[in-house]
């Protein structure tokens, strides 16, 4: 799916801190045009990407290219990671000599996730650049409800000082490449099994959810082996991972125009009560949903 991000003229990217307990990110694959870089600062994150499974952890470094289709299918509770993008235009302008040769061509499509673990001096470099080039952004709250640019969403990504932070980007853009360069990767990826791959993409596109038995007979898998599997490779019970998909739905359905209230959204993402859905979010966020959408007021 390509996801528009909807960055004006104005900007030759964008930056911000996705925090689990407020980053209500859609749990879907997809690509944009831009490159994605992001920066691990605690917890872990999971991407699944060109049917492997990459988990990384506080100081990783990693590379989303633009057009790659990427998923991110899991977080640890307190996981928080920077995620900046960078446009095309910006690249090109930015890599002109031999050194970021490979960066300027990373515009044509790359396999896997390049990364890298970084020191901890290196990591306080970066760290720094990107905290301050978020102090004059827009408010977090308002970043992480946002974060997930979906079609129907009319955010616009904004910044009081848009020539400080293309500035930024800029030179955080080739100070990372020269660390890549020169930093260790990590190779921890897990190929996925047909079956789990197969069941990644029902699951994504199913309109209702479908029962266990349903599904594993459409993977071609028994029910007691789907459910082992999913497990075993994607680190989550399917259950948790079905959840997350009706939680992004949720936020989908109540970001819509039509006005729907809380509950309504609620039975339209798939939940069978609202006390499920209270439930599965606050385990999800650490807290009510009505707390965590109140930074786009609506009526409740």
């Amino acid at each position: 799916m390509l996801v528009d991000l909807k960055l004006s003229k104005t900007y030759d990217g964008l930056l911000y801190l996705a925090d689990s307990t407020r980053n209500l990110k859609e749990i879907q694959s997809h690509h944009h045009n831009e490159l994605e870089l992001n920066l691990v600062v605690q917890g872990t994150v999971t991407y699944v990407v060109d049917g492997r499974r990459f988990t990384f952890l506080p100081r990783t470094l990693l590379w989303l290219f633009p057009r790659q289709d990427h998923q991110l299918v899991s977080r640890s509770a307190n996981a928080q990671f920077y995620v900046a993008v960078f446009k095309p235009s910006l690249i090109r302008r930015a890599c002109r000599t031999e050194l970021y040769g490979d960066l300027r061509e990373s515009l044509q499509k790359h396999d896997g996730v390049l990364n890298t673990l970084l020191n901890v001096e290196s990591f306080g470099m970066i760290r720094s650049i990107l905290d301050s080039l978020m102090q004059d952004s827009l408010d977090a709250e308002l970043l992480n409800l946002e974060a997930g640019f979906g079609p129907v969403s009319e955010f616009r990504f904004e910044h009081r000082d848009p020539d400080t932070l293309n500035a930024g980007l800029h030179y955080l853009l080739l100070l990372c490449w020269r660390y890549q360069l020169t930093g260790k990767p990590v190779r921890d990826a897990v190929t996925l099994h047909p079956v789990v791959r197969r069941a990644l993409t029902l699951l994504s596109a199913e309109e209702s959810e479908s029962s266990l038995e349903v599904l594993a007979k459409a993977c071609g898998a028994s029910k007691s082996y789907l459910s082992r599997m999913f497990q075993r490779q994607m680190g989550i019970p399917m259950s948790r991972y079905r959840n997350s998909l009706k939680l992004a739905k949720f936020v989908e359905e109540y970001k819509q125009s039509d006005q729907k209230t809380l509950a309504e959204a609620v039975y339209a993402a798939g939940f069978g009560s609202y006390a499920q859905f209270y439930k599965v979010f606050k385990q999800a966020y650490g807290r009510g949903p009505r707390e965590a959408m109140a930074s786009r007021p609506r009526e409740l």
